[in-house]
């Protein structure tokens, strides 16, 4: 498990990193231009989430573990390239590949936990998964801020090679391999199909904020995505070996837990766009502080999760007190100004830090156990995907919003309150859709491990 969590805690810790070393790589002998820097911060992200569910299947089809490896050495691949880039195209390529590799570890750790994990010890499996997940952006912040601070922007992606290499022979080492599906598919058509439209959605979603919403660079964008996408559900409905069946999603369990899962990081990802930006603009933090003063965020993501398991068995007021726990400390977090003591706005952040702990464990196994066992790495991709395209809705319209107000102080309150809003009413429609179930039933057992999932609604 801690083998596992560590890949997952490296691999989502790169979302976030580079985007305090942007001063230091706007004034590098790269010379990027502006729109050569959005891509060395996004090409990480859309690689990342748009590969997520046909990596997914790639892993149930071949061999979880061997993703897992294979995601590994693509991860130390992209950020060598990316150590050693002299231009800014091989910079971007080497964050894409590294963001592949990405795509590969993450549905795949759980997948693995999920398969390996007996009825009893599940939603603890999964507090401790989505845990690393949430503290891989909080290392991120950290280590780009002491990167930003004292080393040179080289240092970050180098560390990510032998760190890699370490964490491969870790997993070699402890990790046992699970048995392939022989139903799962991956289905070359619908992934031509389905990553291209991802891409471009994404493209859309993180781009609007830049060259504006009706722009026709992204009203193509979303055009594209929107016909790539439909094509892919028509293909689906007809195969008879879809990468996945788009029907999955009558089930309103999986509606509501990936719903629930794009709201949390849709929040988490807003308060993270403008929490450097106030410590370092606005309470003149240096870049190395700031990443510090982000730390109250790990305490109730590493503490309530054990409470969350307790309370396992009644996945609705879970998910939802989290959920509105997460708006509340927005609203909160919104009130804060050149005054405010740090100690004040940390109390915010606790806030938001309870509700992530408290309502992404059952997420996480309201999406995964929604879908049949063999498929339980496309679970992961699904609900991981949720959580990128939530994270990427999050910073576009808090960019977009402060984009209207003449600086960071008029701009941050009316962004993080409305932030606030949607989230909550979100919280609203998940509760009123979720349809989770409690209990396990054994699918599958053998040489001592027992194999098993919650009922389906």
């Amino acid at each position: 498990m801690l083998a596992l969590c560590a890949c997952v805690l490296v691999a989502q810790s790169m979302v976030a990193a580079i985007n305090l070393l942007i001063p230091q790589l706007s004034s590098s002998s790269l010379h990027p231009s502006h729109t050569e820097l959005l891509w060395m911060v996004d090409a990480y992200v859309i690689a990342f989430a748009a590969l997520l569910i046909p990596a997914g299947a790639l892993g149930d089809r071949h061999g979880r573990k061997g993703a897992l490896l294979a995601g590994l050495a693509l991860f130390a691949a992209g950020a060598a390239t990316s150590a050693l880039a002299q231009n800014p195209a091989t910079l971007i390529a080497g964050r894409g590949l590294s963001g592949a590799g990405a795509a590969l570890i993450t549905p795949a750790t759980m997948s693995i936990l999920v398969r390996l994990s007996a009825p009893e010890h599940r939603s603890r499996a999964m507090a401790s998964w989505t845990l690393a997940l949430g503290l891989g952006g909080l290392a991120g912040n950290l280590g780009g801020g002491l990167v930003g601070q004292f080393l040179s922007w080289r240092a970050l992606f180098g560390v990510m090679v032998p760190l890699a290499a370490l964490l491969a022979l870790a997993v070699a080492v402890t990790t046992p391999r699970t048995e392939r599906a022989a139903h799962s598919n991956l289905d070359p058509t619908g992934t031509l199909l389905l990553t291209p439209g991802l891409v471009a959605v994404l493209f859309g979603i993180i781009e609007g904020p830049t060259y504006g919403w009706t722009s026709p660079r992204i009203v193509t964008a979303f055009a594209a995505g929107a016909v790539l996408i439909a094509a892919f559900t028509r293909h689906a409905l007809r195969s008879r070996t879809p990468l996945f069946d788009p029907r999955v999603f009558a089930s309103p369990t999986l509606r509501a837990a990936t719903l629930g899962t794009a709201t949390g990081f849709f929040g988490l990802f807003s308060l993270f766009y403008v929490n450097s930006q106030y410590l370092q603009g606005i309470k003149g933090y240096g870049a190395a502080v700031t990443g510090v003063a982000i730390v109250p965020l790990t305490i109730g993501m590493a503490l309530v999760p054990r409470l969350a398991v307790r309370w396992s068995h009644r996945p609705r007021p879970v998910i939802g007190s989290g959920l509105a726990l997460i708006g509340l400390g927005l609203l909160g977090a919104s009130t804060a100004d050149a005054g405010t003591p740090y100690w004040t706005y940390a109390c915010w952040l606790l806030v938001i830090s309870a509700g992530t702990g408290l309502s992404m464990p059952a997420l996480t196994v309201g999406v995964v156990s929604s879908l049949p066992p063999h498929q339980t790495g496309l679970g992961s991709g699904l609900g991981t995907s949720a959580r990128e395209l939530g994270a990427a809705l999050g910073v576009a319209v808090t960019g977009t919003i402060l984009a209207a107000h003449p600086d960071l102080a008029h701009g941050m309150g009316p962004a993080l309150r409305t932030v606030a809003l949607v989230v909550l009413t979100a919280t609203a429609l998940v509760v009123a859709g979720y349809r989770g179930r409690t209990g396990t039933r054994t699918i599958a057992s053998g040489q001592g491990r027992v194999l098993s999932r919650s009922p389906r609604p």
